[in-house]
């Protein structure tokens, strides 16, 4: 129906050849917008202004970020004037960059959110308090897609059901391999565990696996470097019902991409 929106989300992206396979894939996918989490553009960790504005450029209207977006020093000042790129919103109050966006496209609109979890990784604000005062801020009626950026599953699936009803879609990141369990929940949010990785599939989470291998063999040091082979796009394709803002489908991308 002409009043669905369609969002695509590709999980998160690495290095050059996620990038590369961001540029060829989605030329090949009709969305209004084009989502990606981008906390691992500039070398397989952290994110700088030109891998962004690379990204940008290729049709990508708004980035997510995660732990990683800091890796970058130059970036904390990037974040504070590009506005389509966001960082976690419960990271404290005066860290550069903002939380959440709000993007207008050919008649339709969409917010996107980004949170990052506790368990297994930094300590930061309660992303459940984050996200119910985010939405108390909130006035517009437009669909919301969060990026709830975590480690542990158990704490992806509960904040799904905490934001059951009250928003668009739950997409978890930052683990690197994609989950089987996309599905609508019971009040019309789309969620999945993990949206999974864009870049090498011949590779661990990214990284060339011989490397990593060594790493765990020897325990010693390793210089890690980005995976080259097996090139996947990996993510989802939601359809949101732009009167309702429910979301109404949520089908698993998994793209070879040449």
């Amino acid at each position: 129906m002409p009043n669905n929106i369609r969002v695509l989300f590709l999980g998160d992206v690495i290095g050059k050849p996620g990038r590369k396979a961001i540029e060829k894939y989605i030329k090949t996918v009709k969305a209004d917008f084009y989502v990606v989490n981008g906390e691992n553009l500039a070398g397989g960790i952290g994110i700088t202004a030109s891998t962004a504005l690379e990204v940008l450029s290729n049709g990508v209207d708004i980035i997510t970020t995660g732990n990683h977006v800091w890796k970058k020093k130059e970036i904390t000042t990037f974040l504070m004037e590009e506005k389509r790129v966001i960082r976690p919103l419960n990271y404290p109050e005066g860290t550069p960059g903002f939380g959440y966006t709000l993007v207008r496209k050919n008649g339709k609109s969409l917010c996107v959110a980004n949170i990052e979890g506790r368990i297994f990784m930094n300590t930061l604000s309660c992303p459940f308090i984050a996200m119910e005062m985010f939405l108390g801020q909130i006035t517009d009626n437009v669909p919301i897609i969060v990026d709830f950026h975590a480690e542990a599953t158990s704490e992806k699936i509960a904040m799904g059901w905490f934001l059951d009803g009250k928003v668009s879609a739950v997409l978890g990141t930052h683990t690197h391999v994609q989950t089987a369990d996309e599905r609508i929940l019971p009040k019309g949010t789309g969620y999945i565990t993990d949206a999974g990785m864009t870049g090498p599939a011949d590779s661990v989470i990214g990284m060339e696996k011989d490397v990593v291998i060594e790493r765990f063999l020897t325990q010693l040091p390793q210089k890690f470097e980005v995976g080259k082979d097996n090139i996947e796009a990996q993510g989802v394709m939601l359809t949101i019902d732009g009167t309702s803002n429910k979301c109404i489908a949520i089908e698993r991308v998994k793209q070879k991409v040449d």
